[in-house]
């Protein structure tokens, strides 16, 4: 009983001198609570009515901000029982250099991905390549980026992997340019050729008048020579036109008479004197000796 009673004593001599301390923790925590849901959600709303943020990324901030003020709360409840409260932040100081090293890779993504989201290289829907990785993207997280290729399969890219390279967007200018090169042979009408791919380009309502479709000729191959048509497109009509132009191309020529030749090169036999013309002396240097060029096709 004796020592029954002297606990309670004890107990009784705590309460009524930390009484106003746990008072005050309790009070510290609720408030913490309170102001730290406030605060997340007055960021995230903040957030999301600048046209730069992503849903994600103010998410992101406004769970941190969040956190950190119930960090705060928990130190500050633990100062008002007399617990040295230095000592606790160098350890958490410690335990986040810690983490931080271990988790580099991931928070290197992590680093990326803001970024991603704030400068907003490419966005969801976009046709883009970077780093070897060509795709739509489908989402952007804090982590990595999914993307589905043209042949409809799934890639997951790490943030760092996109961010730490060139990226291009294929899909973010309203506008595309596209260069048709068409060889025609060397005996073809070139003025002829240029006209054909000109009213091909004014008959197809994707092509844009301003700028203006051009022709010139931009190469004078082994075999071929190489007529180019520029003109522009819409971006989501880029492929289907380039499609289309190229067919159309190939028939209204065949229509006109204009070829499309095969890869050719100019073959020059020289004779070489047997044994018994050089014994009769009859013989004539390689060099003074002629033939006529035949031309054939390349691999025949």
């Amino acid at each position: 009983m004796t020592m029954a009673q002297a606990a309670m004593a004890e107990v009784s001599q705590f309460a009524v001198s930390y009484a106003f301390s746990i008072l005050g923790a309790i009070i510290l925590i609720i408030a913490g609570f309170i102001v730290a849901g406030a605060a997340e959600r007055g960021i995230y709303k903040a957030l999301m009515r600048l046209p730069a943020f992503d849903d994600t990324l103010s998410a992101f901030l406004s769970k941190v901000a969040r956190y950190a003020i119930l960090i705060l709360v928990g130190v500050t409840v633990l100062a008002q029982f007399g617990v040295q409260t230095a000592s606790i932040i160098a350890a958490l100081g410690a335990v986040g250099l810690a983490v931080g090293l271990a988790l580099q890779g991931t928070l290197q993504n992590i680093a990326a991905g803001i970024m991603l989201l704030v400068l907003k290289p490419f966005r969801t829907g976009e046709y883009v390549e970077a780093n070897d990785i060509t795709g739509t993207i489908r989402s952007i997280g804090l982590f990595a980026t999914e993307m589905k290729t043209v042949d409809g399969l799934y890639v997951l890219a790490p943030n760092s992997a996109l961010w730490n390279t060139a990226v291009t967007n294929y899909s973010r200018n309203a506008q595309r340019r596209n260069d048709l090169v068409i060889g025609i042979g060397y005996n073809d009408d070139i003025e002829r050729a240029e006209k054909v791919m000109l009213d091909l380009a004014a008959k197809d309502g994707r092509v844009l008048r301003d700028p203006e479709p051009a022709t010139f000729v931009s190469e004078l191959g082994d075999s071929a020579v190489g007529v180019t048509l520029r003109y522009w497109t819409a971006t989501p009509d880029w492929l289907s036109t380039r499609h289309a132009l190229t067919k159309a191309t190939k028939q209204a020529f065949d229509a006109n008479g204009i070829s499309i030749p095969f890869p050719q090169r100019d073959v020059h036999y020289l004779p070489v004197a047997t044994g018994a013309e050089v014994a009769k002396g009859k013989d004539k240097p390689a060099s003074s000796a002629r033939s006529k060029p035949t031309r054939q096709a390349a691999g025949k």
